[in-house]
């Protein structure tokens, strides 16, 4: 958001002018300020601790306001925190501004559903099961208003095409929000009970020690992926070339990934492993990356051990699984004839067979010292011309339904040279460099 398209600011401020007019009423002689004011600023607090240890939001203290205030007083609860949380990102104003409107939004209609189903009476007179009814109501709301407004943001603000902007959104909110709404309900029951407010506030316990686990858990994982970024920078600055290459395979390994209809963590598994694939390149005398023209076989032999220096380098990388298979593997071919092992058909790793489709269409699409970058259409049908021999059918035919539907617009590389006509099948040095297609006449 730091260059903000005007059509974004003018969506921001709709936001907050809607946000004001669920605020409107307040104050009013009906507020019940004893529960408002505690309430903000518990979630104010929480939030800042939240954001601050990089754990999302603190849902809980804010469901727990809905369950027990009107709707204006249960919007006006997301305001102190959603206003002094931390931001990172500039411009900060408007970003608070955004979550601020965000937040009060969807408490509001959260909140709106849950008083029309009777759930204030509900829940001041637990009657079990039927308060699980408007809260449920409640935490559908409350995610659909957020997941419609996010949609709209992506689409204007990162510019995200409108049939894919709202996709999954409500879906991946919803069971993280129930549980979040399941602790709000606990609070909001017994805050109202003789035990009071601080029996309320033990509730928070058990997800502040998950709060912290998932904190952990980031950090390592944060920790891991600024590794592998050094790495792809050690990578792209040794062989220069090839720069922005080992991304663009990430990217062309998790659109195969997706249209094999893979779930999420192993989408991003084989995201890791494009990016990953050619690491093994540090181990690599500079001079044979760079070198011109054809190489001898001896040279080309010390380029073909890249996969498994790369292996060397990520093995101990737990979290990589199954990319650490694709490091070693995604020179072999289906036929047998490729590297390191010469592995054939199903010998190979699935996630090797993804990541090589990706590397020889990448290959062929990025301009080279030594290639001109070939139009998709002329790669896809290489590509299928050598599928069942070099490459899997199967990663062939999810890469071409993919880019037909999402299409492919890479960063052309290396010294920016534009594209020319299509060039024959790349043979065996450009084969040896970075996995382009073999058969070469």
């Amino acid at each position: 958001m730091d260059a903000v398209p005007a059509r974004a600011r003018a969506y921001v401020a709709g936001a907050v002018l809607a946000a004001l007019l669920c605020l409107s009423p307040l104050p009013g002689p009906d507020t019940p300020w004893r529960l408002v004011f505690p309430l903000a600023v518990l979630y104010a607090g929480c939030e800042r601790v939240a954001r601050s240890r990089f754990v999302g939001t603190c849902y809980p203290v804010l469901l727990a306001g809905v369950f027990l205030l009107p709707p204006p007083a249960a919007a006006f609860v997301a305001l102190p925190g959603a206003l002094l949380s931390p931001v990172e990102q500039r411009p900060a104003a408007l970003r608070r501004a955004w979550r601020a409107a965000q937040l009060a939004l969807a408490a509001w209609a959260a909140a709106q559903a849950h008083w029309t189903l009777g759930g204030r009476d509900a829940v001041a007179a637990p009657d079990f099961p039927y308060v699980l009814l408007p809260a449920g109501a409640a935490v559908l709301a409350f995610c659909a208003v957020l997941a419609v407004l996010d949609g709209g943001i992506l689409a204007l603000a990162d510019r995200v095409p409108a049939r894919r902007a709202w996709r999954g959104l409500f879906r991946r909110s919803l069971a993280p929000v129930a549980v979040h709404g399941l602790a709000g309900l606990m609070m909001a029951v017994l805050w109202l009970s003789p035990y009071g407010p601080v029996a309320a506030l033990l509730v928070l316990l058990p997800m502040c020690v998950a709060s912290w686990a998932f904190a952990q858990y980031h950090r390592e994982r944060a920790a891991h992926q600024a590794t592998i970024r050094a790495l792809v920078q050690a990578v792209d600055i040794k062989d220069g070339y090839t720069r922005g290459h080992s991304e663009r395979v990430g990217r062309a390994s998790m659109m195969i990934a997706r249209e094999l209809g893979l779930d999420d963590e192993r989408v991003e598994t084989l995201r890791f492993a494009g990016i990953l694939h050619d690491v093994g390149k540090l181990g690599v005398p500079t001079r044979l990356l760079r070198k011109d023209g054809p190489l001898t076989p001896e040279e080309r032999r010390v380029i073909e051990l890249h996969p498994e220096y790369g292996h060397e380098m990520v093995r101990g990388i737990r979290f990589l699984g199954e990319a650490r298979a694709a490091v070693l593997h995604h020179h072999e071919r289906l036929d047998g004839s490729g590297y390191p092992y010469g592995l054939a058909g199903a010998q190979i790793p699935e996630s090797a067979r993804v990541v090589a489709v990706a590397d020889a269409f990448d290959a062929m699409t990025s301009t080279r010292s030594y290639s001109r970058a070939r139009p998709v259409s002329a790669a896809v049908e290489e590509l299928r011309r050598c599928a069942g021999a070099q490459f899997d059918p199967r990663m062939v035919g999810a890469l071409v339904r993919a880019v037909a539907r999402h299409g492919w617009h890479p960063v052309v590389t290396a010294d920016g040279t534009p594209a020319g006509p299509p060039r024959p099948a790349a043979g065996g040095d450009e084969a040896a460099r970075d996995g382009a297609v073999k058969g070469a006449p």
